[in-house]
């Protein structure tokens, strides 16, 4: 029998790698640019200080969004670890449970008795009561009369 194929868990990076490496192509085109420039040996012009500005800007814009792209990897494998782990406890408690020899003691869902129904019923809340203490005539159940 052959082995399940595992789905591949979310990895982000298709759009996120594409302008990294634009961002780095850019920054490289700066860079070699503004070498160009300052081995020529003229004087710093407005030239230079647009290369400087385009190698610096696109160099930090390609690690901004390096940073974000690993980021965005690192959050996606934790996020298919934690969901793998999630699959594998409640199958572990469904299995344990299946295969319990004796079966277990049930806590049942708490429902009101009929003490506690009677007592809830004579309940009243303060917004029940009228400013000398006694019930207001509002009516609170289901038939209103008009």
């Amino acid at each position: 029998m052959a082995d399940p194929v595992l789905p591949v868990p979310h990895r982000p990076g298709a759009v996120s790698m594409f302008f990294v490496a634009k961002a780095g192509v850019f920054a490289l085109g700066f860079w070699i640019w503004l070498l160009v420039l300052v081995l020529t040996g003229d004087d710093a012009t407005g030239v230079h200080v647009l290369a400087a500005t385009g190698a610096i800007t696109t160099t930090l814009v390609g690690v901004v969004l390096g940073i974000r792209l690993a980021l965005q990897h690192s959050a996606a494998v934790r996020h298919a670890e934690l969901k793998r782990l999630l699959v594998d406890i409640s199958w572990n408690a469904f299995a344990a449970a299946g295969n319990a020899e004796t079966s277990g003691k049930v806590v049942p869902f708490p429902t009101a008795s009929s003490e506690d129904e009677r007592s809830s019923r004579d309940r009243t809340s303060v917004f029940d009561r009228a400013p000398g203490g006694e019930r207001s005539g509002r009516n609170r159940g289901g038939d209103r009369r008009r």
